[in-house]
C-alpha cells in the first residue's frame, strides 16, 4: 500500500482546509490502495508551550509584518476573513478562528502516537479533533487536559497517559528533521515517494497528483541508506547538528562504516566540534592516506585549531593529489 504523507502543522489553517480537500480527492479514487499518514511540521517553531491570546500577539508590529508576507496586498484581518470564508466553503465551522498562539509539539506527539497504536483511521480522528479544537472550538491545544479530551473523544483513551510518559518525543523531533531534509517548506505538503505537492490545492489537482505519483515505481531504499542520505541533505542545508542527530543510530549500529564516519566528521567540522572532527579525520587518514578530501578537511580542522604547522603537510598532499583543493585553499 502506498502512503500519502501529509506534512502539516495543526495550527495552520490551510492544513485543515487541505485535509478536507484531500478527503474529497480520495472519495473518487479507484486506483491502488493508499493510506494517509500525517507527519509533523512547525510553521511557528518559537510558539510558547504556554498559550498566549492570539489577538494580543497579532497586535505586535513584527508579527503583523510577517503575516502580511503570507498574503501580499491584504491586511492580516482581511486575510483571516478570506481564509474563514474558504474554510466555511469546505464545511468547516460555522465559527472559525484560533484564539491561542501555542506550541503544537505535544499535539504532533499525540497524532504520532495515534498512528502507532491504531493506524491511519485513529490518527485521522485525532487530527480532526485537534484541528477542530484549535480553529472551531477555540481551545488551547497546548494543554495536556485538552489533548486528553481530544484523544478520548477519538477513541484513544490511553493517549493522555502516553503523552505524559514522553511518548513519540524522539519520533516528532526526528521527523521534523526528516521533513527539512526532503525539502518540506510549506504546510500542508503532500509527499508520495519522491513526489511532492505543496499547498492546499483543489481536490482535482490533488487527485491528479496522487494518480501521477502512485503510477511512479516505488524506489524503496534500505533504511540505513535512506537515513544516511537524509543526514547528508541536512548538512548540505546548513544544519550539521540535525545531521548528527539523524546519524546517531548509524554511528551506534555501524561504527566502522566509512561513509558514516566521514559524514560525522564533516558535521563535527561544520558545527565547530573540532576535537571530535580531528579525531575522526585522523583515523580516516590513517586508513586511507591517499584520500585527498579527508586530507583537506583534516588540514582545515587543524588550521582552525591553531595548529598551522601540523595542517600544512595535509594541505600540501591534498593539493598535490587534487589541484582544485590547492586553489580552494
Amino acid at each position: 500500500m502506498r502512503h500519502i504523507e501529509v506534512w502539516a502543522d495543526v495550527v495552520c489553517a490551510w492544513a485543515y482546509i487541505g485535509k478536507r480537500r484531500l478527503a474529497a480527492a480520495l472519495e473518487e479514487w479507484e486506483g491502488e490502495p493508499v493510506e494517509v499518514v500525517w507527519r509533523p511540521f512547525r510553521i511557528d517553531p518559537m510558539a510558547p508551550a504556554r498559550a498566549e491570546p492570539l489577538e494580543e500577539v497579532l497586535r505586535d508590529p513584527v508579527v503583523d509584518a510577517a503575516l502580511r508576507g503570507c498574503a501580499p496586498g491584504m491586511s492580516v484581518a482581511d486575510n483571516r476573513v478570506r481564509v474563514s470564508e474558504i474554510a466555511a466553503a469546505e464545511g468547516i465551522g460555522p465559527r472559525w478562528g484560533a484564539a491561542w498562539r501555542v506550541s503544537s509539539h505535544d499535539a504532533h506527539r499525540l497524532i504520532a502516537l495515534a498512528y502507532e497504536r491504531g493506524g491511519a483511521v485513529l490518527q485521522d480522528a485525532v487530527v480532526e479533533g485537534v484541528l477542530r479544537a484549535h480553529f472551531v472550538e477555540r481551545r488551547d491545544i497546548g494543554r495536556a487536559q485538552t489533548l486528553q479530551e481530544i484523544a478520548s473523544a477519538a477513541g484513544f483513551a490511553e493517549g493522555g497517559r502516553l503523552l505524559g510518559g514522553g511518548g513519540a518525543e524522539g519520533y516528532v523531533r526526528e521527523n521534523l528533521l526528516r521533513g527539512r531534509a526532503i525539502g518540506v517548506a510549506t504546510s500542508p505538503t503532500l509527499v508520495i515517494g519522491g513526489e511532492a505537492l505543496a499547498g492546499a490545492h483543489a481536490p482535482g489537482v490533488i487527485a491528479r497528483f496522487v494518480a501521477r505519483a502512485v503510477a511512479e515505481p516505488q524506489r524503496a531504499l534500505p533504511a540505513e541508506v535512506e537515513r544516511l542520505r537524509l543526514a547528508e541533505a541536512l548538512l548540505d542545508k546548513g544544519d550539521p547538528l540535525g545531521c548528527l542527530t539523524l546519524l546517531d543510530p548509524l554511528m551506534a549500529e555501524h561504527p566502522k562504516e566509512r561513509s558514516v564516519r566521514m559524514l560525522a566528521a564533516r558535521a563535527h567540522f561544520h558545527s565547530a566540534q573540532l576535537s571530535r572532527a580531528r579525531g575522526g579525520l585522523e583515523a580516516l587518514v590513517a586508513e586511507s592516506p591517499d584520500d585527498p578530501y579527508v586530507r583537506l578537511l583534516l588540514g582545515r580542522t587543524l588550521e582552525r585549531q591553531g595548529a598551522g604547522e601540523e595542517a600544512a603537510p595535509h594541505l600540501r598532499i591534498a593539493a598535490a593529489m587534487n589541484p582544485e583543493y590547492g586553489k580552494a585553499h
